[in-house]
């Protein structure tokens, strides 16, 4: 076993390449949250999430071999295999489950229109997000991935393009279509007195 909390992601690789367990455990830890986030605002479904993700490290263990640094960095690497995951198992359930209040992240950050001192704060906060993720679930896939990756997991054009395997152009151009789409759809699910367009404006640009 090696001691390998700093260690680059493709020295990680060679490790467990030649069957270092521990290598594997760090390439867990540091990269299970992000894809496991992602594969559950894609899916709006917990279940789902844990399968892809668990799917994904399987994949990572078995075929290791197949990452290419030079077309991209691990993580992008993984979230196109759990982007994959997450299609197959929407075209064999044919549907998704919507997020619900309780699978809100209580430590998801949006900006803050009301004051951190008001006691409706928390919960008009739970609710911002909630119709968000919503919004989110209800966009046709090639637009909710890039908002996804680009939006909340925080991937450079880049890097999402890397993860999806298309042009830049197409990111940004998907990218900006997805966000007409949202600010619509929240427009649609709120009352007029709302700040939603506002939030979305505000998280999105």
């Amino acid at each position: 076993m090696h001691n390998v909390p700093f260690t680059s992601d493709e020295e990680l690789l060679r490790l467990l390449a030649v069957g270092d367990e521990s290598a594997f455990t760090a390439l867990y830890r540091q990269h299970q949250p992000p894809i496991y986030r992602f594969a559950l605002l894609m899916s709006g479904s917990a279940m789902v999430a844990e399968d892809v993700t668990q799917e994904v490290f399987l994949a990572l263990m078995r075929d290791a071999h197949r990452y290419d640094a030079s077309r991209g960095t691990l993580g992008a690497y993984l979230y196109g295999i759990a982007r994959k995951q997450v299609l197959r198992s929407q075209s064999r359930n044919h549907s998704h489950v919507s997020l619900s209040a309780s699978a809100a992240d209580e430590n998801e950050e949006v900006p803050t229109l009301i004051a951190a001192d008001d006691p409706l704060h928390d919960c008009a906060r739970r609710e911002v997000i909630l119709r968000v993720r919503q919004a989110v679930l209800a966009l046709p896939a090639k637009y909710r991935e890039v908002v996804v990756l680009c939006d909340f997991q925080e991937l450079s054009y880049a890097e999402a393009a890397s993860a999806l395997d298309c042009a830049v152009g197409t990111v940004c151009s998907r990218l900006h279509r997805g966000h007409a789409l949202l600010l619509e759809r929240l427009r649609t699910l709120s009352n007029a007195d709302a700040p939603w367009r506002d939030v979305v404006v505000r998280c999105l640009t």
